[in-house]
């Protein structure tokens, strides 16, 4: 109790108003206890906490607070913010000349002057059909106090002067701190056209299917530096994703027209192509069969394709080719979540598979009933020692060494992912026998280290940027000016956050620390319990609604995904539609989706109507939040046994689904540990799932 007290300390709470919330209402709801802001973002990134759960080691301790003389802030003209505000609308709607004209009146605007400038010379570096614009380029570059644009410009001008051919001169420009998947390849094109020596696994780390990249192995092919078999990898792993005209593109690389032509057939109709062309002779006619063999895993009758190429092709193919035909109807069969996954990917052998694929192999496996450890073991330990470092395959390889008597090893590798704050980790510290309780909130943070974030002119730039609602251009700049952050910095540009009432620069910024977990920030409660009584009034757990909602939009208000799914718990505007008119809610427009009390009220409504459909599983009716009720119920009807509720959750055959529920169980665990003050278990949460033949639902 007396940790909960220091924190709410931390949060500004009184503890005596702490008591009384705490008796009313089983919420701590303090922390950042702001109004809703306008200036929001979209769907928060599904990625999990990364593992920082430790106190501050001495190098942070020792740090003195910086001696900072507040700086007024910039007067900023009218005239000027108003033109770089019509810059933006005109840029928006490609009025480019309407943006040239307004570009000299923006630029007396001291925060954001920059910005219309920078959109002319983006767009000129990016049209193909211009001379890149070096000169002005080096201007701007000169005369920009913006270390983010100047970033941005120099990426742009790479690619543009490795697309112009000017492959010297791109490698003459100064670098860039985090390019992407196409600056990385431009620049190897352009060390490779310059004679300089790149690998081929340097090529294939870096290749993305964008159109920079493709230039790059389109040039390699030509020059024989990808030989065949490479080049296959990515063709197979650009089908295996689904990823169609970019796989057509780099088809267009591997083969000629001729060949293209029966690419283009077999994609079309495989059993058809394979039908006329039943003994490949070539190696480029094996390697056509062997995709039109995979597409058959796609059709409707797996095991009847399965018969015809068993008796038709076992004999054509090298074993290693239809050993990854078994891989792809291992696969389509998983994600289908079909009991004879795992047999079909048992026949895979070691054939080269994905990292999608791998991670797939040993999902199939944890859903045989009775589940085979040693083989979760062996698929496993088939992946690179890159994946199988992470988190979620070091717990089930624990725990497949632990069920077949390996009980050391299998608390080694409990205990290197018991700092990760997710999933995981969590469920680690249950396999060792404990029970996972809050990290120790660290010392009060100095004002001094909020008040050098305040005068950050990167970070007050992102502010501007937010309170125009540009939150395209402000995320990035806020998180270009955290580059180099000490923990007490990020703590201190969290706190500027939450000040600003940017819910979710508060907890992205804080889950940057390396050696400190301030929970006060990465588990943020705001809006004054407005949610956790919208909770309440239903008999919903608090702690789940938050933990939904931290997941859902990062306490965004006016969050929109790219789907159309709207507010703090995003929701559909046919589904607000229906539980407006489920719960009788008089005079419901669709533009009161994003209205603080309409989205809780209707967000908690469904919550509580999915959770009921679902027989009261939180973890069932998370995925069902997400995926819609009828999901869920469609993946238990295809089990075998009853199954843990971590199994369940990391066999969900969706990829933002399955992050999804794992990262707001966990933080559900982690709310109910700050609200209540003691530990929790999220096994108990997770509960078992078994077999239910109900799969119809009266919900959206």
């Amino acid at each position: 109790m007396k940790m909960v007290k220091d924190i709410l300390k931390q949060w500004g709470c009184r503890p005596q108003r702490w008591l009384v919330l705490g008796v009313s209402m089983g919420l701590v709801a303090c922390a950042g206890a702001q109004d809703p802001s306008p200036a929001v973002e979209g769907k928060a990134a599904a990625g999990a906490p990364r593992l920082v759960a430790q106190l501050a080691d001495a190098s942070d301790q020792v740090m003195l607070p910086p001696k900072v003389v507040p700086q007024p802030a910039p007067q900023v003209p009218p005239a000027a913010r108003k033109a770089v505000v019509d810059a933006y609308e005109a840029m928006n709607k490609g009025r480019w000349a309407d943006v040239t004209r307004l570009a000299p009146l923006a630029s007396a605007d001291p925060v954001l002057g920059m910005y219309p400038e920078y959109w002319l010379l983006r767009r000129r570096l990016q049209d193909r059909t211009l001379p890149v614009p070096e000169a002005d380029v080096r201007l701007f570059l000169d005369q920009v106090d913006n270390p983010y644009l100047a970033e941005r410009i120099r990426a742009d001008w790479i690619l543009a002067s490795v697309r112009a051919s000017d492959f010297a001169a791109a490698l003459q420009i100064p670098p860039v701190s985090d390019p992407s998947a196409s600056v990385r390849c431009a620049l190897l094109l352009a060390r490779h056209q310059t004679g300089q020596l790149i690998q081929a696994a340097e090529v294939l780390d870096a290749v993305q299917p964008t159109a920079d990249c493709r230039d790059l192995v389109d040039q390699l092919a030509a020059d024989q530096l990808l030989d065949r078999p490479q080049l296959n990898s990515l063709l197979h792993a650009l089908l295996e994703a689904g990823k169609q005209a970019p796989a057509d593109r780099m088809a267009a690389v591997i083969f000629d027209t001729p060949e293209m032509v029966q690419y283009a057939a077999l994609i079309k109709n495989p059993l058809q192509w394979l039908k006329k062309h039943p003994r490949p002779r070539r190696d480029v006619d094996v390697e056509l069969a062997t995709i039109a063999l995979s597409r058959l895993a796609r059709g409707g009758e797996r095991e009847k394709s399965a018969r015809y190429i068993e008796d038709h092709w076992a004999s054509q193919l090298p074993a290693q080719n239809l050993e990854w035909v078994w891989g792809q109807f291992g696969l389509v069969a998983a994600l289908n979540v079909e009991p004879d996954a795992a047999r079909w990917y048992r026949r895979s052998g070691h054939a080269p598979k994905t990292d999608y694929n791998h991670a797939w192999e040993v999902r199939a496996e944890l859903r045989q009933a009775p589940i085979d450890w040693a083989r979760v073991a062996a698929a496993i330990d088939k992946m690179s020692a890159r994946q199988a470092a992470e988190p979620v395959w070091r717990y089930w390889k624990g725990r497949a060494l632990a069920a077949t008597g390996q009980t050391d090893q299998a608390r080694g590798l409990y205990e290197a992912i018991t700092g990760d704050q997710g999933f995981y980790g969590l469920l680690a510290i249950e396999e060792l026998g404990r029970t996972p309780h809050l990290p120790p909130q660290p010392e009060a943070l100095d004002p001094a280290w909020v008040a050098q974030a305040r005068n950050h002119p990167g970070l007050q730039r992102a502010v501007a940027l937010f309170d125009q609602g540009w939150r395209r251009e402000a995320v990035p700049e806020w998180n270009f000016a955290l580059r180099g952050m000490s923990d007490a910095q990020l703590r201190g540009a969290a706190e500027f956050a939450r000040e600003e009432h940017i819910y979710d620069r508060v907890v992205n910024t804080s889950l940057l620390t390396r050696q400190v977990s301030d929970f006060s920030q990465r588990f943020i409660a705001p809006f004054e319990g407005q949610v956790a009584a919208k909770a309440h009034e239903i008999d919903l757990d608090p702690a789940w609604v938050y933990g939904l909602i931290r997941q859902e939009s990062r306490f965004i208000t006016d969050a929109r995904s790219r789907v159309g799914a709207s507010g703090l718990m995003q929701l559909m505007p046919a589904t607000a539609r229906w539980v407006a008119k489920k719960i009788g809610l008089k005079n419901f427009k669709p533009s009161q989706v994003n209205d603080f009390d309409t989205n809780t009220i209707l967000g908690t409504r469904y919550l509580d109507m999915v959770l009921r459909d679902l027989g009261g599983s939180q973890m069932l009716a998370t995925a069902g939040y997400n995926a819609g009720p009828g999901r869920p119920k469609r993946w238990r009807k295809q089990l075998q046994a009853p199954v843990e509720g971590a199994i369940f959750a990391e066999t969900i055959p969706f990829t933002e689904t399955r992050l999804y529920v794992k990262n707001v169980l966990s933080n559900t665990a982690y709310y109910a540990m700050l609200f209540t003050g003691e530990p929790q278990s999220l096994k108990a949460m997770l509960g078992t799932v078994g077999p239910d033949g109900q799969v119809a639902t009266a919900l959206p």
